[in-house]
């Protein structure tokens, strides 16, 4: 989701100053920031991070009013509101400077043809002149608490108790003030009249924030209580406040609102943050989930970071910064999920294990589109960092106490759109981080042809398009291009170069294509693709053109047409526009559909386009691809529109809006590959419940003519899931994998992923009635999910991961520089299976027919052992090492199921080998006898599982067994050639007779088995004889001896080993005279070579029995047959016979030419 890049910067202050900043506040664009120190109040800039603005407090004005304390900006940003320690509110004009007057421009290469010729490229790119004019104080006579901004009035929050409402000029209105002793408080909206109510004599309001969408104010009182205001009606007076409160919490500290989600997050003294919801039906507050570290992750730090000093939530509302009295940052998605915290690891230790203090934070705020993250630190933080730093010379400007951390976040954030694609995009300020594969090995897509299709509209052969006509590549080619995704563990990054993109202020937003070799990015004025084959831009030729249009709704790829839902400045008018990749990027060559009304949010379905407005409507639309002209164009047409006003509260919480194919009547509808690629409902992410609208088939269904594009109705809104971050789906169809290709798949923050799966009748048998048709199955992983690899099974991610750079120059570490004292921060993509999980889960739920048609779907798979693997050693871990009896074990059903493939036998074996000893008898009480399994590897001739079961042998029976059954083995394998294996069974035995009583040993040898069968363990093995103390100085001289293998004929000449090695000579010399009596000479030779089996001697003393020959023809045709020899052959020119009438002729010499290969000495 965000993850942190790069070093922190510190940013350095033009002026001097022994004062240090202590609090920073964005403006609502956060575009400035309001710095305060004790008796200055300055203006930062974003971009260039600069100040732009001071003013300092005179000595007099400064005892008067009191050291400043907190600042809050007018939505408008002309005002700037200062709360003071004596009780003043003072009030700042922020004035401009002017058209033409700008404290920083820009400097850019000569010639550059984007320089001031481009509209408005003083706001874009100059850092303003600003003034502040200091109005008249406000008193108000008693010590500030909090202050925010409620639209054109100021609330502020005072230590008497009372609650002040100021207008934001300050005079002409006057003021009103509520006492929170006169707002009641109740646990819930339906108990105000007549329930207990909360004592608020005495107290007063810690800490304040406004929630647009809850219309109300989430509170922390000044005994920890927590609590939510709202008015009863529009305005806000005495009569008509009512507020809730949360029981059982007393130790609040500070709050911060989620707008989007409607959650109000309360940091506590504790060290958690609770995050609580307000309950539709009686308005009470409701506890969603908690904010906190774990005792596993963070054994050292999870109980000792003190009380929540501070909580930010970013500008898209998708994750929050919480840091603490004793330090430090953590960073949690929306509902909970772990990203990032510098308490632990690199963070926390330098590279020779000494502990660094974790950085203690006075105030903090997002930057714009949350790509910075701007940090005050406190003031000994700053002064500990200065002399680590260095005295600076008196000459030097001092340092500012700001940091400024760089981060990167996922597309999803702000374009949900991207969410039914297979790569993972990240966009930082000015960069580009995506996953898509090799180039090479995505089909022709790539290209920057108008008539390119993509590769999942290839795979359908979807009617209209002008490339029908060619071979469509077959799934199973689309698939093998996904999973190039898994071969790069590198990013492609891509640069967005400020010089050539002057509107590219900062991204807003960015899309990739499905093939993943296009890429569009909007900022805050018109937008430009990327393409990754050819490595350039594409931009507007007309400069007006790009600054008269911001994109407001997102972009999307359909085919090769760019999608853009954006703003017109010069119609004033919201626009739906379609661009072609391959024609100059021009308004004359875009598809233009005017909007009424402004674009939330933009999705694309297959041929469909798919708007959520302002209004709370939907609207889909149909595109079409035409050639009426040189060249292809798109055309719009509405199709439907969806109301959504009585259901949706606030259109700002929205957070996707997705068509797809899935529907509950997909277990009945056999039928359905074609149909899956309809739109058949929509999913919308409101505020975290996921609705789904389905097309309502309950009427009569009317065959519809061919030119009829009439849809059917949506049924009413049902809830599916609750505290969904992100939806994923596809449009594509494959026949042999349509449990997952038509699920839907969902991420939940702590709650790990959901999946929505359908359920099939098997053999097309009809479905029993009581049977569902899809099932909603939860599952944890240990990354965050960002893209979903459907076909593949796979969940892909991304992870922070930091490097040290410390202890090479700098031996001190009071003398270290501010890059020493951070890590350096890296992201890595990460990768995840999840289909044990649904395997497991299904089998819970006694749906193992489900299970197998998906595992089966599944068989092909690379890992698809390692699959099983993980299933039966996840619930082998759980149910052995449970306090509690378990009345329904898991384990037998799993053994059962993986017996329906041919890989149970390494499964189970494997899964031994890497668990603890103590649990072998719990999986094959399940499993089996592991002698059984033993003989049925030998049966099926795999050797290699065979020699692993031979371990579990020979840790769970007697030698005297062990010895059995590595005969058996042994044997086997010198008649199959194994000779790797072969060795490791001689030493094998010859631990065994080496002096192992006839007991198993206590503990098993845990190490992972070798590719040669598992034996290497063996090389360095010692022989436990028993646990007793009596046994302890035998087992001491046993320890002592190491059984590797001798080389050539030292292992035959060892004469204390000689009734050790009686049992493998007697097989040895079995084995050769086996090979000998069928004259099988060369597997002899190899058989010697490979074991060192002194061959010459063995012959001699065999000379009289099995290598006498006897059969000298049959012997030397088995030669030429096991070499491959010919035999002579006599040439036509030599067959006349040398004889004449009977009698030899004198002095005549026979020549016989033979022609054969000589022989081959065998290795």
């Amino acid at each position: 989701m965000y993850f942190l890049t790069g070093w922190p910067r510190r940013l350095l202050c033009p002026l001097k100053s022994e004062e240090e900043p202590f609090h920073i506040h964005p403006n609502s664009q956060r575009f400035y920031f309001a710095v305060l120190s004790e008796t200055q109040l300055s203006i930062w800039f974003s971009r260039p991070s600069v100040m732009i603005v001071s003013y300092i407090e005179s000595v007099k004005a400064a005892a008067q009013f009191g050291f400043y304390q907190q600042a809050e900006w007018k939505p408008d940003d002309s005002m700037i509101a200062v709360a003071a320690a004596n009780g003043y509110i003072l009030m700042f004009d922020v004035v401009g400077g002017g058209e033409d007057k700008y404290l920083y421009e820009p400097v850019y290469p000569k010639g550059s043809p984007r320089v001031k010729v481009t509209p408005g490229y003083k706001e874009e790119q100059c850092a303003p002149a600003l003034s502040l004019e200091m109005k008249r104080p406000i008193d108000l006579e008693a010590p500030i608490t909090s202050i925010k901004s409620l639209q054109e009035d100021l609330l502020v929050s005072t230590a008497d108790g009372y609650l002040h409402i100021l207008h934001w000029d300050g005079v002409s209105n006057g003021r009103k003030a509520i006492s929170l002793c006169t707002v009641p408080f109740s646990l819930d909206l339906q108990s105000a009249r007549g329930g207990p109510s909360l004592d608020l004599e005495g107290l007063y309001i810690r800490d304040m924030e406004y929630c647009v969408t809850l219309d109300g104010f989430a509170v922390v009182l000044d005994d920890g209580r927590l609590g939510f205001i709202s008015p009863v009606a529009s305005r806000f007076t005495a009569e008509q406040l009512q507020g809730v409160w949360a029981a059982d919490v007393t130790d609040g500290t500070c709050v911060a609102v989620n707008n989007k989600y409607r959650l109000m997050a309360f940091g506590c003294a504790s060290g958690s943050v609770l995050v609580y919801m307000i309950d539709t039906t009686t308005g009470s507050m409701q506890l969603s989930h908690k904010l906190e570290l774990t005792p596993k992750h963070f054994p050292d730090v999870w109980n000792k970071t003190g009380a929540v000093k501070l909580i930010r939530w970013s500008p898209d509302y998708s994750v929050a910064m919480v840091t603490w009295e004793y330090g430090g940052l953590s960073l949690w998605s929306v509902f909970g999920a772990h990203l990032i915290c510098t308490l632990g690891e690199d963070f926390a230790y330098r590279s020779d294990g000494t502990k660094k203090d974790p950085i203690k934070i006075s105030s903090m705020c997002w930057g714009a589109e949350g790509y910075h993250l701007w940090v005050i630190t406190s003031r000994e933080e700053a002064e500990l960092v200065e002399n680590m730093e260095g005295a600076p010379p008196p000459t030097q400007t001092k340092q500012a106490g700001i940091l400024q951390f760089h981060l990167i976040k996922s597309a999803l954030t702000v374009n949900p759109c991207t969410s039914n694609q297979e790569q993972v995009l990240l966009h930082g300020e000015d960069r580009l981080y995506l996953t898509c594969g090799d180039p090479t090995q995505v089909p022709s897509s790539s290209s920057d042809g108008p008539n390119t299709p993509h590769p999942h509209n290839l795979a359908h052969g979807l009617e209209g398009s002008p490339l029908h006509h060619r071979s469509a590549p077959s799934p199973n080619s689309i698939s093998q291009g996904l999973s190039t995704l898994l071969g790069h563990k590198h990013w492609h990054v891509v640069q967005v170069q400020p010089h050539k993109l002057h509107s590219f202020r900062i991204q807003k937003f960015a899309a990739i294509d499905t093939a993943g070799q296009c890429i569009a990015v909007a900022g805050r004025r018109g937008f430009a693709h990327y393409s990754m084959s050819t490595r350039k831009w594409k931009l507007f030729g007309n400069i007006t053109q790009e600054q008269n249009m911001t994109v407001t709704g997102g972009l999307a790829w359909w085919n090769d047409f760019v999608v853009v839902a954006c703003y017109n400045f010069t119609d004033r008018q919201e626009e739906l526009r379609l661009y072609l990749r391959s024609s100059n990027l021009d308004n004359a060559f875009a598809s233009v559909t005017k909007l009424h009304s402004d674009t939330l949010l933009l999705n694309v379905f297959r041929d469909l386009i798919v708007l959520f407005r302002a209004d709370c409507s939907i609207f889909l639309y149909s595109i079409e691809r035409r050639h009426d002209g040189p060249n292809p164009s798109a055309c719009v047409e509405l199709l439907q529109e969806v109301s959504m006003s009585r259901y949706i509260p606030h259109p700002a919480l929205v957070v996707s809006v997705t068509l797809t194919s899935v529907r509950t009547e997909t277990g009945i509808a056999l039928k359905a590959p074609q149909q899956a690629c309809m739109a058949e409902s929509i999913m919308l992410n409101l505020a975290g419940q996921l609705i789904m609208l389905q097309r309502d088939r309950s009427g009569p269904q009317v065959r519809e003519k061919e030119d009829q594009k009439k849809l059917l109705p949506f049924c009413p809104p049902v809830v599916l899931a609750q505290c969904v971050e992100n939806v994923w789906t596809t449009c594509r169809s494959n026949k042999k994998k349509r449990h997952l290709l038509e699920a839907l798949w969902l991420s939940c923050g702590e709650a790990g992923m959901k999946v929505w799966l359908p359920l099939f009748p098997r053999d097309h048998r009809k479905p029993h009635s009581f049977l569902s048709r899809r099932i909603m199955l939860p599952f944890h992983i240990n990354i965050y999910p960002l893209a979903v690899l459907f076909e593949d099974a796979l969940v892909l991610g991304a992870s922070n991961e930091t490097v040290l750079y410390d202890g090479l120059q700098f031996s001190n570490h009071c003398l270290c520089p501010l890059e020493v004292t951070f890590p350096y921060c890296t992201v890595e993509r990460t990768s995840q299976i999840y289909l044990h999980h649904i395997l497991r889960q299904l089998l819970v739920r006694n749906l193992g027919e489900q299970a197998l048609l998906l595992a089966q779907s599944c068989a092909a798979l690379p890992y698809f052992p390692h699959v099983m693997e993980l299933m039966v050693h996840v619930v082998l871990e759980e149910e052995a090492t449970s306090r509690e009896p378990i009345p329904d074990p898991l384990l037998p059903t799993v053994a059962k199921f993986i017996t329906e493939f041919p890989l149970f036998l390494q499964t189970i074996v494997h899964c031994a080998r890497k668990t603890e000893y103590a649990l072998w008898n719990y999986l094959f009480a399940a499993v089996g006898n592991p002698k059984d399994l033993f003989e049925e590897c030998l049966m099926a001739q795999d050797l290699d599982t065979a020699a692993s079961y031979l371990i579990i042998l020979q840790n769970m029976e007697v030698p005297a067994v062990s010895r059995q059954h590595a005969t058996l083995l042994f044997n086997t394998a010198l008649e199959q050639g194994k000779w790797d294996l072969c060795r490791h069974m001689i030493r094998f035995l010859k631990a065994i007779g080496s002096g192992e009583m006839e007991t198993p040993p206590p503990t098993p040898t845990t190490q992972e088995p070798s590719s040669t069968g598992g034996f290497e363990f063996f090389r360095n093995r010692s022989i436990s004889l028993s646990q007793s103390a009596d046994g302890i100085a035998a087992g001491k001289f046993n320890l002592q001896k190491t059984f590797s293998m001798p080389s050539g004929s030292e292992r035959w000449s060892k004469d204390s080993d000689c009734a050790e090695n009686m049992y493998i000579d007697m097989m040895l010399w079995r084995h050769a005279r086996h090979l000998l009596e069928q004259v099988r000479l060369k597997d002899l030779g190899c058989f010697s070579a490979q074991l060192g089996f002194e061959l010459i001697g063995w012959l001699c003393r065999e000379r009289t029995r099995v290598a006498r020959l006897d059969d000298f023809v049959m012997a030397l045709k088995c030669l030429h047959k096991d070499f491959l020899w010919p035999f002579p052959v006599i040439p036509a020119c030599s067959t006349s016979s040398p004889f004449k009438d009977g009698h030899r002729k004198t002095g005549e010499v026979l020549s016989i030419k033979c022609y054969f290969t000589p022989p081959t000495i065998p290795t």
